[in-house]
């Protein structure tokens, strides 16, 4: 027979002697386990004869409860020696200031309409503001687009669903819309009151605005965006002419570029709503992976713009023979990655904070004329 007292001993020393858990627990199983010795001492009970049974039963299942008490007790004080072991090892020192607070940024393309906004409110031009979902008159027929311009493809338009009348309204492609709005409500008459409207006092021109808003056209790649963000301009007035636009558009440019060295030339182009039309380029360098203005052998396309077509003013109730005026349209995420190096249009429509935490602004610096723009 086992000397029980003997084996007890042997595990009591090897249980105190236990360093760590894991040793502990090779202890357990070399007593306890399947194969443990005390295990192997149990399985002998059922070849004994039952005096013998009653003599050695308890002592060996005694002698298992003993060493299982034993090793739990050990466990609970080695769990707690390693917890107070890794506490004194990550304990926080409370007296260093904390980490910095992450805040939110001003995503660049707000922060540019900011700016221009800041640059034409400048000049004296209001703001006005329209509908995201246009109809066909005010998006296309008002602004002189025969019927079977491409810009009302499907291809090239975002077109909903038949209404109940049987009209397709459109996602607006461009913020024009906005001009006829403002020239026929100074044409009805509206109170000065009225949201949205244009800065006049007498009910007819001059009318001096700007419309920043979102845009929509079937079109994606690395400078062109499905939504994008226009900001356009309208002034109509007696003796208006193409000198005004283009001292308008330099002004512009060179307060947003920050850069008395601004070279513009214009190009002979098309647009249905402005005759004559043009587009504006400016000169640059592109060399180094860097946007210089003012420099440089290069030119870049900035904008649109021309002469309000007679037709244009017509549609509104204006009449061309008294009043004319000249239109503008820039693409503010095009400017915003021009001027601060943005290489791909796309990444500022993809919502990732890593990229709006390296090109954003600070929500507290808001542009202004006073304390400079960007």
């Amino acid at each position: 027979m086992t000397d029980l007292s003997k084996l007890e001993a042997d595990l009591s020393a090897l249980i105190t002697g236990a360093a760590d858990v894991a040793d502990l627990e090779a202890v357990r199983v070399a007593a306890l386990g399947k194969s443990g010795s005390i295990s192997d001492l149990l399985k002998t009970l059922g070849a004994m004869s039952p005096d013998e049974r009653r003599e050695q039963g308890p002592a060996i299942n005694g002698l298992r409860d003993r060493i299982g008490g034993a090793i739990a007790d050990r466990r609970a004080e080695l769990e707690a020696a390693e917890l107070d072991a890794k506490l004194a090892a990550e304990r926080v020192d409370l007296t260093l200031p904390p980490p910095p607070e992450r805040r939110g940024r001003v995503h660049p393309t707000m922060q540019v309409q900011d700016e221009m906004i800041a640059i034409f409110a400048e000049m004296g031009f209001g703001l006005a503001e329209g509908p995201d979902i246009e109809d066909d008159f005010h998006n296309f027929t008002a602004l002189n687009f025969p019927p079977k311009h491409p810009a009302r493809e499907t291809h090239d338009t975002f077109w909903l669903p038949e209404d109940a009348s049987g009209e397709r309204k459109v996602l607006r492609t461009h913020t024009s819309p906005v001009q006829i709005r403002a020239m026929q409500r100074i044409n009805e008459k509206l109170p000065s009151w009225i949201a949205n409207g244009p800065p006049s006092a007498n009910g007819e021109p001059p009318i001096r605005i700007i419309v920043p808003g979102r845009t929509y056209r079937s079109d994606s790649d690395a400078t062109h965006s499905p939504m994008f963000h226009q900001i356009e301009g309208l002034v109509i007035d007696r003796a208006i002419h193409m000198g005004h636009l283009k001292w308008t558009l330099d002004q512009f440019i060179a307060r947003f570029f920050e850069t008395p060295l601004v070279e513009t030339r214009f190009r002979p182009h098309h647009f249905p709503f402005t005759e004559p039309s043009a587009e504006m380029d400016v000169q640059c360098d592109t060399s180094g992976g860097e946007v210089k203005i003012g420099v440089g052998t290069e030119w870049s396309e900035i904008c649109g713009c021309g002469m309000v077509h007679p037709n244009v003013l017509r549609n509104c109730g204006i009449d061309p023979d008294e009043w004319q005026g000249f239109a503008f349209g820039f693409g503010v995420d095009r400017l915003a990655r021009l001027k601060y190096g943005m290489p791909d249009l796309r990444d500022m429509f993809a919502s990732d904070t890593r990229w709006l935490a390296h090109y954003g602004f600070s929500p507290f610096q808001a542009p202004n004329a006073a304390s400079g723009l960007s």
